[in-house]
C-alpha cells in the first residue's frame, strides 16, 4: 500500500481534531540524543548533569510487576509524609497528568484551565482527551485569580504549575490557597510541584488534609537525576487515589524502575540527592548573577527552579551561537507573554562556565 493511500485510510478513521494537531515538542523531538549523550552539552531539559550511580537486579524480570510496588510506595510515602492510600506512582508527571483528565473530564464535554506560559502538556493530554481547554494567562508571572473567579463551574480541573516551567518561580501560597476555595465546590486544583525540590519549603503537599480538591504532582526527573526511569507520583486524597486507579494501566511501574527509584528514596539517596539541589542553587545563582551584567540580556526571570529564563533582543544569534558548539538551551519565545526568551537547564559548573566562555567570546 503506498504512503498516499495509507494516510487517506489513517485520516479517514482517526478522531478529525487530531489530523492537524502538533504534539508536544519535548527536548528530544527537536534534538534528539540517539544514545550519544557525552556528544553535547545538554541545557535544554531541565535535566540533571552526569551519570547514574544505580545499578539493577534481573530478578523477576519474567514476571508481571506488582500494580502499585511496595518498595516504591513506602519510600515515597515517607519521604513526602503522606499515606501510602494518598499516593499512586505513574510513569512521570507526565501520566498523572493524563489520569486526571481521563478520571474527571468528559470528552468533548468538560474543560481544563490552564494558566499559560505553562506547561504545554496540560492542553497536549486534554486535546488527546477531547476536553476543552479554558486559559487565563498569569500576571506577572502570578495567578489571575479575577480571571479564575470566572472559570468557576466552567471547568472540572484546574492546572497550577509551581514552581512554574518555563517561567521558574514559585506561585505565593496564598494565591493558590485562594484558588483551591474558588474551586472548592466544583474543581480539581492541580498543583504540577515537579521542581520543589529546590525550595521544599514551599510544597503545598501539606494541605491536602484541608483541601479535598487538592492534587500535587510529583517527578523523580529534575532534583532526583532520574529523568530516563520516568517516574512519578500523584498525591491526593484517598478518595482521588482510588478514582485514578481504575483509569491507569494494570502496570504501570516496571520491576527496575521500581527498583531504582527506591534505592533513590533511602536515607543515603536523599543525601544525594539533597547534595545535588545545593550545588544546582549555587550555579543557578551565578549564572543569574552573570546574566544580569550582560548588555544584550533584558530581563532575567526569577527562579525557583532548575533552570533560568531570560530575555534578550540577541535571542536567535545566542541560540544559533550555542548549537554551533553543540551546547542545547531552550527557545520559549513561541509561548505567550515570552518573546524573546530562552531558557538555560542548570547543569554542571563546568557545562555552564562553557557556555559563559562561548557567548562572551562571541560578543566580545
Amino acid at each position: 500500500m503506498s504512503q498516499s493511500n495509507s494516510q487517506k485510510i489513517t485520516h479517514k478513521l482517526a478522531r478529525k481534531e487530531l489530523i492537524d494537531m502538533v504534539p508536544y515538542q519535548s527536548a528530544r523531538r527537536l534534538q534528539a540524543g540517539n544514545g550519544a549523550f557525552n556528544d553535547k552539552t545538554w541545557l535544554n531539559a531541565n535535566e540533571a548533569s552526569g551519570t547514574g550511580e544505580y545499578q539493577v537486579s534481573s530478578d523477576c524480570i519474567n514476571r508481571y510487576p506488582d500494580f502499585q510496588p511496595d518498595n516504591l510506595l513506602d519510600g515515597y510515602s515517607a519521604y513526602c509524609q503522606l499515606p501510602k492510600t494518598q499516593v499512586l506512582a505513574t510513569r512521570g508527571a507526565d501520566e498523572g497528568i493524563e489520569l486526571l483528565i481521563r478520571t474527571f473530564c468528559t470528552a468533548y464535554q468538560d474543560n481544563i484551565v490552564i494558566c499559560p506560559p505553562t506547561y504545554g502538556m496540560y492542553a497536549i493530554s486534554a486535546e488527546n482527551h477531547g476536553a476543552g481547554i479554558n486559559r487565563v494567562p498569569l500576571i506577572n508571572n502570578e495567578l489571575d485569580l479575577d480571571g479564575l473567579a470566572k472559570q468557576v463551574g466552567q471547568a472540572k480541573i484546574v492546572f497550577l504549575c509551581s514552581p512554574g516551567n518555563p517561567t521558574g518561580n514559585l506561585l505565593p501560597h496564598t494565591q493558590i490557597k485562594q484558588a483551591l476555595e474558588l474551586f472548592k465546590d466544583n474543581a480539581i486544583v492541580v498543583v504540577d510541584e515537579a521542581y520543589i525540590e529546590f525550595d521544599a519549603q514551599q510544597s503545598v503537599s501539606s494541605w491536602l488534609g484541608e483541601y479535598d480538591n487538592l492534587v500535587v504532582l510529583r517527578t523523580l526527573s529534575k532534583a532526583f537525576a532520574l529523568a530516563g526511569l520516568r517516574c512519578g507520583f500523584t498525591l491526593a486524597s484517598e478518595a482521588i487515589i482510588i478514582m485514578m486507579s481504575k483509569v491507569i494501566a494494570p502496570y504501570p511501574i516496571s520491576a527496575p524502575v521500581a527498583e531504582i527509584a527506591s534505592k533513590a528514596l533511602t536515607t543515603d539517596g536523599l543525601a544525594v540527592m539533597n547534595q545535588r539541589v545545593n550545588e544546582v542553587q549555587e550555579i543557578r545563582q551565578s549564572l543569574i548573577n552573570w546574566l544580569k551584567q550582560q548588555v544584550w540580556c533584558q530581563q532575567v526571570f526569577k527562579s525557583d527552579a532548575n533552570f533560568v529564563l531570560f530575555k534578550t533582543d540577541k535571542k536567535d544569534e545566542i541560540f544559533s551561537l550555542l548549537s554551533k558548539q553543540d551546547i542545547l538551551i531552550r527557545d520559549q519565545s513561541k509561548q505567550m507573554q515570552l518573546e524573546n526568551c530562552l531558557r538555560i537547564s542548570i547543569g554542571s559548573e563546568q557545562e555552564i562556565e562553557t557556555l559563559k566562555e562561548t557567548i562572551t567570546q562571541y560578543f566580545n
